[in-house]
């Protein structure tokens, strides 16, 4: 009889165990709480990870992501129009408290969403109107990558020296070209900067530029890289996101300076560097920013100093000697202020020197200048906004062709 009462308490104790634990029994131990769901973040590209630009915000957004412990959903192929205001909708929808896109045509669609979306935060890579726009929870960002272009004009002018000094010129004086998408101030303050590097160690340098009107067109950048090439041009480098230019100079055996990545594993022997802006700083501000409430800058602008603006490892193998030492001199004085990308003394226009230029940084639809950029002897780039606005057409440099 005992036993079968041992038996029939022991049972009855298993069976109630469980019970008395979720209600908080059994020893007086407290529920504990739910895991808390991870941070949703979206990113809205104008292309797909076959575009040298849209990878590189792909790959930034997925280590930052990873690195800080939140959800990354990636939104690709999405147009500059209509599309991208309903594709933010669906983020938004899809539980992103953050949503980023990456192309400048997408900024109206982007304020139209953050008017929609009052609580979500509304980022933009390229955009011009945050500053303007007065909502508090849309944002634009930029790099100086201006300075990271006149670090890989600096690369090639030492190239154009070693092919001149070999007695390998086309012409009678260095001559480089560039593919460029559209006569865009972003366009025009990257080949300005790049020309000027090249032009700092290489006085007698020109340049061509063609332009392609697309962000994104391999035969078009590999037609315009190509007729460059057979114009005379001795090196070429791009503000395009495709393989073209590069892929034209391996071909052709001309020494390349690329953009936004490395291309030294299709183009080994030719690549030489390239610039990029590194994503992962700004990302990692603003998840940080919305994690802890704070408030973040309507107008963001990273630097050198910050790990925005990047050069790729130089491929040695068609860089002159000498080239990474340069660049980590001239890096140097970037980082203290002792060189200005766009020093006035540097350059002229139309054979004058500049002491005055009124930019259009508030983008009004005339695009009339409204703001004085020059002073202390050089013109004053992403400093009044995040997104180039430098627009002269300086000396030395020649314009193929203006249609877009």
């Amino acid at each position: 009889m005992k036993k079968k009462l041992v038996a029939f308490i022991v049972c009855l104790v298993m069976v109630m165990m469980p019970m008395l634990a979720a209600c908080g029994g059994g020893g007086g131990g407290e529920e504990e709480p739910a895991a808390e769901a991870a941070m949703k973040v979206g990113l809205i590209c104008l292309h797909d990870e076959n575009s040298t630009y849209d990878l590189n915000f792909i790959n930034a957004f997925n280590e930052s992501c990873k690195k800080l412990g939140v959800e990354g959903i990636v939104k690709t192929n999405v147009p500059e129009g209509q599309e991208c205001y309903d594709t933010a909708g669906e983020l938004v929808d899809e539980g992103c408290t953050v949503i980023f896109a990456d192309s400048f045509g997408h900024e109206d669609f982007m304020i139209q969403a953050a008017k929609e979306y009052p609580d979500v935060q509304f980022c933009h890579a390229t955009g011009t109107k945050a500053h303007t726009e007065g909502l508090a929870n849309y944002h634009n960002a930029f790099a100086a990558i201006y300075e990271g272009r006149f670090l890989a004009g600096v690369a090639a002018g030492m190239k154009l020296n070693e092919i001149k000094e070999a007695g390998n010129l086309k012409g009678d004086v260095p001559k480089m070209g560039y593919v460029g998408a559209f006569t865009y101030a972003e366009v025009v303050s990257g080949y300005t900067s790049f020309y000027l590097g090249a032009k700092s160690v290489c006085p007698d340098v020109v340049m061509d530029v063609t332009f392609t009107g697309s962000w994104y067109d391999e035969t078009a950048e590999k037609e315009g890289a190509t007729n460059l090439i057979n114009g005379g041009c001795d090196l070429i480098s791009q503000h395009a996101d495709s393989m073209g230019a590069p892929t034209a100079c391996e071909n052709a055996g001309i020494p390349d300076v690329s953009y936004n990545g490395s291309t030294v594993d299709a183009c080994p022997n030719t690549f030489i560097v390239a610039s990029k802006i590194n994503w992962s700083p700004y990302y990692e501000y603003v998840i940080n920013a919305v994690q802890n409430g704070e408030t973040m800058e309507p107008d963001w602008t990273g630097t050198i100093a910050t790990g925005s603006v990047e050069l790729t490892e130089v491929n040695e193998q068609a860089a002159a000697p000498g080239t990474v030492e340069k660049l980590e001199e001239v890096k140097a004085g970037l980082e203290d202020g002792s060189i200005h990308v766009y020093d006035t003394s540097t350059f002229t226009v139309e054979g004058a020197a500049l002491d005055s230029y009124k930019a259009d940084v508030d983008t009004d639809p005339a695009y009339e200048g409204d703001t004085e950029v020059i002073s202390d002897g050089y013109f004053h780039e992403s400093e009044y906004r995040s997104a180039p606005y430098f627009d002269l057409q300086i000396d030395g440099i020649n314009l193929l062709d203006t249609a877009f």
